[in-house]
């Protein structure tokens, strides 16, 4: 067994298969280090009660207590426990007594490492501006499911919503925008944060604090959000919109990152934030280290390939897209796009559009739905977990044809070819 010494604790790393390692220390029995599969690491301590049952307690995360310090909060608990005492149960039992603010405050300290940084930071803009507003009183051992019902109601009648306030000459004016948008109602909205909420409560059933997660049996709003679409035609509109806009001196390095998600069909931060040594030009594919579904090689077509490869000036370069000041990556597309959409004479356009339409087209050349899954980074079993060095050859097949096929529209050589209406374009036209 090795020493729990500073160093050793900032040296070890988590198991390659996805398991939860724990090294134990050869200076104290039962005291050890945790280390969960996405890396996040705690001192822990393994024990006995009186009665003979095997206790597990966490004792900080690694970085509030160094290595020493967690050791002496260890002797004191065994000390406890050699006189009867129990702490795993006691801090069960002072668990059972938290609200639903005390709760949440705990989740998002201790998601800290093992949930993805975008995640979270959305979990806690929906716990500060609906969860705690509606249930932060609430004890979380008497939580039912009316309880989260009605939460779900409240919200998406914009009992949550921040209101417009009133002004001098008894208007009202519009809050002021921050960055990840306004809070408003609405049944997505409301459904959405029942899921996370569900996710919390789940933590507190694990730790616990209640023994049925109320959250399950709640029946949650359909999420009506509607996708939009750019067929061959409209990217053919915005590929003239781009052009117009180069030549009027428009940023080149944001007309580039906009080509760039059409032609692989990523999400934003996945061509903004891209490292130059992630693209693996000789295999046409990216080795994404952290995606929504974890680490991935995500294969990417020759055409995209050889775009991708354009923008890396030196050996150098840190980022695909470095930022026009600084070291950080390029930033600011959103208003690039608007400006080349009101060129190109297309509205509703935003990021994430670009990523709707590369399935599109992709289904429109008749691929599966398992393989445009694959092609867009999702989690499909069988298809992109098993291939851990190179993309899987049919993906590269379908990426190559895919994204040469929205090149040839964006540079105006695609004529009068014939797309097939996506389903949810044709429930759309029916609707119109």
């Amino acid at each position: 067994m090795p020493s729990l010494t500073k160093r050793f604790v900032d040296s070890a790393r988590p198991d390659p298969a996805g398991k939860e390692v724990t090294h134990w220390d050869d200076a104290l029995t039962g005291f050890g280090l945790r280390v969960q599969p996405k890396g996040a690491k705690s001192f822990i301590l393994m024990y006995r009660t009186r009665e003979g049952r095997l206790r597990k307690l966490t004792i900080a995360k690694v970085g509030r207590l160094t290595p020493d310090e967690a050791r002496s909060e260890a002797k004191i608990k065994l000390g406890d426990i050699e006189k009867g005492g129990d702490p795993a149960a006691d801090k069960v039992g002072a668990r059972k007594g938290m609200t639903v603010s005390e709760l949440c405050d705990l989740y998002v300290v201790e998601a800290e490492g093992w949930v993805k940084e975008s995640t979270l930071t959305s979990d806690k803009s929906r716990i500060k501006t609906h969860v705690k507003p509606l249930l932060g009183r609430h004890k979380v051992a008497s939580l039912t499911v009316t309880d989260i019902a009605r939460m779900q109601t409240d919200i998406a009648a914009g009992k949550t919503a921040h209101k417009e306030k009133p002004v001098s000459d008894g208007s009202t004016k519009k809050p002021k925008r921050k960055r990840g948008g306004v809070a408003s109602g609405g049944k997505g909205i409301a459904a959405r944060t029942v899921g996370m909420f569900g996710t919390i409560l789940e933590f507190a059933r694990k730790r616990g604090v209640i023994v049925k997660n109320p959250a399950r049996d709640v029946e949650r709003f359909p999420d009506r959000k509607r996708k939009a679409f750019l067929d061959l035609e409209k990217i053919k509109a915005l590929g003239r919109g781009m052009r117009e806009a180069e030549d009027e001196g428009e940023n080149a390095k944001g007309l580039a990152a906009i080509r760039a998600l059409l032609l692989t069909g990523c999400r934003r931060n996945e061509i903004l934030k891209l490292s130059a040594a992630t693209l693996d030009a000789e295999n046409s594919c990216i080795q994404f280290d952290d995606t929504k579904s974890g680490a991935q090689i995500r294969a990417i077509g020759a055409t995209a390939t050889k775009h991708l490869s354009e923008q890396i000036a030196t050996k150098k370069q840190e980022w695909v897209f470095p930022a026009d000041r600084g070291n950080g990556h390029f930033v600011g597309l959103p208003r690039i796009l608007q400006r080349v959409c009101k060129k190109a004479e297309l509205k509703n356009v935003t990021i994430h559009t670009l990523r709707h339409s590369f399935a599109l087209i992709a289904e429109s050349l008749g691929y599966s739905q398992m393989t445009i899954a694959g092609l867009l980074g999702h989690s499909v079993p069988g298809i992109t977990a098993v291939y851990t060095h190179l993309p899987d050859a049919a993906l590269k097949t379908a990426a190559d044809k895919i994204s040469a096929k929205i090149a040839d529209a964006l540079d105006g050589k695609e004529a009068g070819a014939k797309v097939v209406d996506h389903p949810a374009k044709k429930r759309a036209n029916r609707r119109g």
